[in-house]
């Protein structure tokens, strides 16, 4: 009967504190984003803010993956934006487009159950053509963006349902 019980305040407080913090996600402080708008909704567009946007993951990843400290990630980033443009130029042809380094305004997100706040973030933003479609964007420094596409396989594991397994 006791670990019956015992087993049942560790469920309580597992699931107490996994709402708390499952709520929001917190990034780094010092966290740089990257994002991405698309001209509009229209499948062209957003064809086109999804290739820039690959292409951009991968060259940003290619130039932060080393760097340490945010200071040497903004001097990188704010010297790597003629190379953006030339990237997003190369893609959006003669379109309009602009890319801007600073605080960005984000609007509130929610992505595989976590919320994003929304506010204003230290971010490079490229918004294409009138910027009314919808958007991308990931943590640029440190570079996180490529993390969920990696190929190794990840298991989790709880302590409740192993204990759960044990006992029943």
């Amino acid at each position: 009967m006791k670990k019956i019980l015992v087993l049942m305040g560790i469920v309580a407080v597992y699931f107490l504190i996994g709402k708390v913090t499952m709520d929001y996600q917190v990034l780094p402080k010092e966290a740089i984003r990257i994002r991405v708008i698309g001209n509009s909704n229209q499948e062209e567009d957003q064809a086109i803010k999804k290739e820039i946007k690959t292409h951009l993951e991968t060259y940003y990843y290619d130039l932060l993956k080393d760097v340490k400290g945010v200071d040497l990630a903004r001097a990188t980033i704010e010297k790597s934006i003629p190379e953006a443009s030339q990237i997003v130029s190369s893609i959006q042809g003669n379109e309009d487009f602009t890319i801007q380094y600073g605080e960005n305004y984000f609007p509130e997100k929610e992505y595989k159950g976590i919320r994003y706040e929304e506010g204003y973030y230290e971010s490079l933003v490229v918004t294409l053509g009138t910027g009314s479609g919808k958007n991308w964007w990931c943590v640029l420094f440190p570079p996180l963006c490529l993390i969920e596409e990696t190929t190794e396989e990840v298991e989790y594991r709880s302590l409740v349902v192993d204990l759960i397994q044990k006992y029943f």
